[in-house]
């Protein structure tokens, strides 16, 4: 203990135990929590790319006809699907953790589970339909 002056007799050295960096890949539950952690990212990419969207509608026609120019191209194209599928399965995950987080009695029993996470799946195709027909309409 004399050797290291950092700990002392009364200050031992604490037991770290190591984990290793792939720890999450040997349990399926594991996996998907980190998959629905990564996926994350995309929503902030969704999210700032209708910020550049709103930034060169607020600059007019010409900055506004650029950016649209630069989401036809085919590599936007796919960051954009790519976007989608981890976006949607990030919404998926999250309405699936909906029942563990939320507690609704009705006549003093308790909702199921399926019953709360199937009406967000139905409010998010409602809201997804109706985002869909202002789209396709205009």
């Amino acid at each position: 203990m004399a050797d290291n002056p950092h700990y002392t007799k009364y200050h031992p050295k604490w037991y770290r135990h190591k984990v290793p960096i792939f720890w999450w890949v040997h349990k399926w539950t594991s996996i998907k929590f980190i998959t629905r952690e990564i996926t994350s990212v995309f929503v902030a990419f969704y999210a700032v790319v209708l910020l550049f969207h709103v930034s060169a509608v607020a600059q007019g026609p010409e900055a506004y006809d650029s950016f649209l120019s630069c989401m036809k191209s085919p590599v936007s194209i796919g960051a954009h699907l790519l976007a989608l599928l981890f976006a949607s399965f990030h919404s998926y995950t999250w309405f699936s953790l909906a029942p563990k987080g939320l507690v609704v009695k009705m006549r003093g029993e308790r909702v199921s589970g399926p019953v709360i996470a199937g009406a967000h799946y139905v409010a998010w195709l409602i809201v997804s339909i109706v985002v869909a027909w202002i789209v396709l309409s205009a």
